[in-house]
């Protein structure tokens, strides 16, 4: 059974065109990971009505668009005959409209995350090998969620991530969250996300502080394959000392250990 994980990633943190053709995803190898420029084609459909780019999303990203339209932004089933119409007008609001001209501005190039990302995704491989590397692609997800897993696929919505001082951000978001949406968030996130998806928590995980160990684990394994100290908290603390004194202990024998 297919799963969805619509976590906002800040929350855990907190508790511990046209048409565009895009050539350099359609030639990603296997094992490359190049963020899908999604995000591009609906914004050209949600600002000019362009059918062909509505077209577009249906045929060439059919799940995204289901995951989208159905599980984010919750506005019915992908294959309701009046659905198009009911996604372009929920983006008509002023404040999107403003978000998806901010969104392709600010990630008008992504070289970087996906630099970023194909590092980081090649290290964890080497810690889960047994890991299958997802499909990666960006969207404009109306300040919903900020990542969201699919089979094989890893949804990063542009819109959670434009930064501390993004003006509108201030109307709907504590500073404390705020300091999380930002650019230099979204390889940590898409890991910790992505490892969530793989090991979630457990029904026995009913406590806070069994969920909190359990994502300090995650937030430890982000740290090392990033190598950077994103995540610094007591849970991330006891997953090292563990790792330090256990050093035959596997990644996935961390992660599975309750």
């Amino acid at each position: 059974m297919r799963k969805i994980y619509l976590f906002l990633w800040t929350c855990l943190l907190l508790c511990i065109a046209c048409e565009w053709h895009l050539k350099p995803n359609d030639e990603r190898t296997p094992d490359a990971v190049v963020v899908e420029r999604y995000d591009r084609i609906q914004a050209l459909y949600l600002t000019t009505g362009d059918r062909s780019a509505m077209q577009q999303l249906n045929t060439r990203y059919p799940e995204q668009t289901r995951m989208l339209i159905e599980d984010v932004l919750n506005i019915g089933a992908v294959n309701d005959p009046s659905i198009n119409i009911k996604f372009l007008h929920f983006y008509q609001d002023s404040v999107l409209q403003t978000i998806i001209g901010d969104v392709e501005r600010i990630y008008s190039d992504m070289t970087d995350v996906d630099e970023d990302l194909q590092r980081a995704f090649k290290e964890l491989q080497q810690l889960l090998p047994d890991m299958k590397i997802p499909i990666v692609y960006a969207q404009i997800g109306a300040l919903t969620q900020s990542i969201i897993v699919g089979d094989s696929l890893l949804g990063i919505s542009l819109d959670k991530y434009l930064g501390t001082d993004y003006p509108l951000y201030a109307q709907y978001y504590p500073e404390n969250q705020r300091n999380q949406m930002t650019r230099q968030m979204i390889v940590p996130d898409c890991l910790g996300f992505y490892v969530l998806s793989l090991y979630p928590m457990q029904e026995s995980d009913t406590t806070a502080e069994a969920r909190h160990r359990h994502m300090g684990k995650i937030q430890w394994v982000v740290n090392k394959v990033t190598h950077k100290r994103t995540f610094s908290n007591e849970y991330v603390k006891a997953a090292d000392t563990y790792m330090l004194k256990h050093r035959h202990t596997t990644v996935s024998q961390l992660l599975q250990n309750r």
